[in-house]
C-alpha cells in the first residue's frame, strides 16, 4: 500500500502493514499484492466534474509514462450528479445545498452540465500534445489507448449504487482478470462506482464454493486512493463489506488543493503564483489551455453558484449580490486554482521514492498516518472545509521539502508537451544507492553511503542528503553528512529506540536555473 512500510511474507509479492498487523490482533491476515518489480502500477481514476479534479486530471495524464492506466472514469458524488433524466428527485440532509438559502433540493440533478464531457476533452487535449511528448519519453501512452478507457460509472445519484454501470463493469473486470497485480483505485469524488463493482462481485459470487477464493483475491488487489468519502459509500457499504481492502491515507504531501496559496510558506507560494503559473503552465499548448486558473472565464457547468473561480475584476460582495456562495478567499487573476485530488497518484509517480510501495514510507504524496481515520470527508467534514476556507488566512506550514522540485518537474512537462525536438527542454538525471536500500541498525553505528547517477542531457548532477524526520518514527534530529560526489555518511543516535525508523533521502539534481531532480532512498530500522 502506498507509503506504507510493510512485512514481506516469503515467497509472495505481498505485504502486511503494521497497522493492518495491530487491527488484526490474532486473526489470521490477507495477503495483499505489490506491484511487481519492473512492471508499472495499474490505476483507475474515477472522478467528478469538479474543477480541481479537470486540474488533477492534466497533472496525471503528463504523468502517465509511470502507470498503466486501466480506467479514466466518471463518477458522482454530493458535490455532482446528473439525475436519471426522468425528473426524480434527490435531497440528502447535510449536503451543500441544503446550506445555501432558498436551498433548491429536493432536485433532478446537481452541478452537471448536460454535455459534460471532461475527460474526454482533456485526452483529446493530450492528443494534441502527444507527439510532442512521446520525443522526450517514449514510455506515453497513445491517445488511442485513453480514449479506450473511458467509462462512464454511476453518476446518476448522490451515492447511488444500485445498478452496474460501464464503469463498475471496468472494475469489477480488473479485479477479477488473472493478473496478479494490485489495482490502485482512485477516488477522486464518490465511491459508488467503485462500491458498485464490489456489490457486483458480492452478488454474484456470494454463496457459492467460489465466494472465498473470489473474495480473496479482490481483497488481495484492490487499493484504495480516495479523496475523501464523498458520498458516503465507504462507510456504508465498502468498509462494513470489504473491512480488510486496504485504504490508503497518507499525511505531508504536498498541499495542492484550493486555497494553497495561504497554506503553503512563502518560498513555495511562488511556485502557485500568477506570474509562474502563465509562465509555466497555463500558456504552455494545449494541455495549458485546459488547466483553470483564477479569474480564467470558465466555468465547469454554467451557472454553477459555487464556481465563482473564473471571474475577476469583481469582489465576493459583487459575487454575493449576483447569487454565488463565496467560499474562498478570491485570488489574483491567472493564479494557481488547484487540484485536491493530485495527493492520490503522486506517490506513483516514478521519481526514484518508490512512495507506493509497501516497503517505502511514502514519497511526494506524502507518508503513512499512524492513526489512519479511514473514511472522512462527510457532511460535518465539508462544512468545517466551507468555514476554515472562508476565514481566509491560515497558519502556513514549513516549506515542504518535495514542492517545489515536484511543481518544476510538473512544468518541465508541460514545456515537452510544446517542444518538438529532444535538445531543446530538460530531462530528470538519475541517481541510485548501491547497495541494501534496507538497512537494520544500531544506535552509535556509523552507515556509510555511495551513490551511481548520470543526466541524459550531460549536465552537472549536485546532491542533497537528508532525514525525512516526519516519516520515520524517530523524531530526534539525525544529521547527515553529504560529498559532491553524491558518498554520504551518518551516526546512528545514541538515543535511538529498537524498532526507531529514518528514512534517508538523497536527491539528485542537475545544474540549471530551473533544475529537475530525481530520488532514492535508504530505510532504517534499529534492531530489536
Amino acid at each position: 500500500m502506498a507509503g506504507y512500510a510493510g512485512i514481506w511474507l516469503a515467497g509472495a509479492a505481498a505485504i502486511v502493514t503494521p497497522q493492518m498487523a495491530l487491527a488484526a490482533g490474532k486473526k489470521a491476515l490477507p495477503l495483499y499484492l505489490e506491484t511487481p518489480e519492473g512492471q508499472k502500477p495499474r490505476v483507475v481514476i474515477t472522478a467528478d466534474p469538479e474543477l480541481d479534479d479537470n486540474n488533477s486530471l492534466i497533472r496525471y495524464l503528463l504523468y502517465s509514462t509511470d502507470y498503466r492506466t486501466e480506467g479514466l472514469v466518471y463518477a458522482s458524488s454530493q458535490f455532482h450528479w446528473t439525475g436519471d433524466g426522468k425528473g426524480t428527485k434527490l435531497s440528502v440532509p447535510g449536503r451543500e445545498y441544503t446550506r445555501i438559502p432558498n436551498n433548491p433540493c429536493p432536485c433532478t440533478s446537481w452541478r452537471w452540465s448536460p454535455d459534460e464531457r471532461f475527460i474526454d476533452d482533456a485526452v483529446a487535449a493530450y492528443a494534441k500534445a502527444y507527439p510532442n511528448l512521446k520525443v522526450h519519453n517514449k514510455e506515453y501512452p497513445t491517445p488511442e489507448l485513453l480514449q479506450s478507457k473511458i467509462r462512464w460509472g454511476n453518476v446518476q445519484f448522490d451515492g447511488e449504487m444500485d445498478k452496474d454501470t460501464p464503469g463498475s463493469d471496468l472494475i469489477k473486470k480488473l479485479l477479477l482478470d488473472d493478473e496478479e497485480a494490485p489495482i490502485y483505485l482512485h477516488a477522486w469524488g464518490g465511491g459508488s462506482t467503485i462500491a458498485r463493482a464490489l456489490k457486483s462481485i458480492e452478488d454474484q459470487y456470494k454463496g457459492t464454493k467460489q465466494w472465498a477464493a473470489i473474495r480473496a483475491k479482490v481483497i488481495r488487489k484492490a487499493i484504495l486512493h480516495p479523496s475523501g468519502d464523498q458520498d458516503d459509500t465507504y462507510v456504508k457499504y465498502i468498509k462494513p463489506n470489504w473491512p480488510e481492502i486496504r485504504y490508503r491515507e497518507l499525511a505531508g504531501g504536498l498541499t495542492l488543493g484550493y486555497n494553497a496559496q495561504n497554506s503553503v510558506s512563502l518560498e513555495d507560494a511562488a511556485y502557485l503564483s500568477a506570474d509562474w503559473m502563465e509562465k509555466n503552465i497555463s500558456s504552455r499548448g494545449p494541455l495549458g489551455e485546459r488547466e483553470r486558473v483564477w479569474g480564467d472565464g470558465k466555468q465547469m457547468v454554467k451557472g454553477d453558484i459555487f464556481d465563482f473561480f473564473g471571474f475577476s475584476g469583481k469582489t465576493a460582495d459583487d459575487l454575493r449580490r449576483e447569487g454565488y456562495v463565496v467560499w474562498t478567499p478570491l485570488r489574483d487573476k491567472g493564479e494557481f486554482l488547484g487540484e485536491g485530488d493530485t495527493d492520490t497518484f503522486l506517490n506513483l509517480v516514478n521519481n526514484g521514492l518508490r512512495g507506493y510501495r509497501g516497503n517505502s514510507f511514502g514519497g511526494w504524496g506524502g507518508y503513512a498516518k499512524a492513526d489512519p481515520t479511514h473514511g472522512g470527508f462527510g457532511s460535518a467534514d465539508f462544512a468545517a472545509m466551507m468555514a476554515n476556507m472562508q476565514r481566509g488566512e491560515r497558519k502556513r506550514a514549513p516549506t515542504h521539502p518535495f514542492l517545489a522540485a515536484a511543481q518544476r518537474d510538473w512544468a518541465e512537462r508541460f514545456k515537452w508537451s510544446v517542444t518538438p525536438t529532444y535538445a531543446g527542454a530538460n530531462h530528470n538525471p538519475s541517481v541510485s544507492v548501491v547497495g541494501a536500500h534496507q538497512v537494520v541498525a544500531k544506535p552509535g553505528q556509523v552507515l556509510k553511503f555511495s551513490t551511481k547517477s548520470s543526466d541524459p542531457d550531460g549536465d552537472k548532477i549536485t546532491f542533497k542528503w537528508w532525514n525525512w524526520k516526519e516519516a520515520g518514527t524517530y523524531k530526534g534530529d539525525l544529521a547527515v553528512t553529504g560529498e559532491a560526489d553524491g558518498r554520504a555518511s551518518l551516526t546512528i543516535p545514541a538515543d535511538a529506540k529498537p524498532g526507531d525508523t529514518f528514512q534517508i533521502i538523497v536527491e539528485a539534481s542537475d545544474v540549471r536555473p530551473e533544475p529537475l531532480s530525481h530520488y532514492d532512498k535508504v530505510l532504517i530500522s534499529i534492531a530489536k
